[in-house]
């Protein structure tokens, strides 16, 4: 895995979502948090957070190796489960992304950090660290579940989870994908999508 999961930072989400379908597609609630962030790839390390408690998260950050996505599942909109010492460290320790199903904080910092951040927004109470979640499970985030070492990718256009034991082909069939679009005109293309649509409205009976 370690191998190719760069590979992934090179092919769009909307490309991975072509080949894998709408059940790997995060909700569109979850969005970069600053603008201009570049797209980012990564084997997941997940966390589970009890709602109101960023615990988990902040040890996953010493925990999670350079390179990792750390994909947190907490269910709550209360409270913050970072800032912007946590996304600094994070950030220096090698970490690729937070891709948070909650809330961060101190957002101009992260930005001015360039350190990527996929959440649902921001407040500025930050939440407690009195209680254990779990690290290495599977969690709900964005409506998927993630696995440990699936393969996270997030840009301006959404999140996706890449199931492990399929990146190889999924990362084979991303490229024949966008090789055969590169290969392809705006004439080729609008051609071939009016003769579809064609062909979808007669079906259907349209006459007009």
């Amino acid at each position: 895995m370690d191998g190719d999961f760069k590979d992934f930072a090179d092919i769009p989400t909307t490309t991975l979502a072509d080949v894998l379908g709408r059940a790997r597609v995060m909700d569109i609630g979850l969005r970069p948090l600053w603008a201009g962030m570049p797209r980012v790839a990564g084997p997941a390390f997940t966390v589970q957070c009890p709602p109101g408690d960023n615990l988990m998260l902040h040890a996953a950050i010493y925990r999670a190796e350079p390179g990792s996505v750390i994909v947190v599942e907490s269910g709550d909109l209360d409270y913050a489960l970072a800032g912007g010492n946590v996304c600094a460290v994070a950030q220096r320790r090698g970490v690729a992304a937070f891709v948070a199903d909650g809330l961060i904080r101190d957002l101009a910092e992260v930005r001015d950090l360039g350190f990527p951040v996929v959440a649902r927004g921001v407040i500025p109470i930050p939440g407690a660290k009195k209680q254990l979640g779990a690290h290495g499970v599977p969690v709900l985030c964005g409506g998927v579940l993630v696995a440990p070492g699936d393969i996270v990718v997030a840009d301006e256009e959404g999140v996706v989870a890449v199931p492990a034991a399929e990146r190889t082909a999924v990362l084979e069939a991303a490229r024949a994908k966008l090789a055969k679009e590169a290969a392809e005109t705006l004439d080729d293309w609008e051609a071939a999508h009016r003769a579809r649509i064609e062909q979808s409205l007669a079906e259907l009976g349209f006459t007009g």
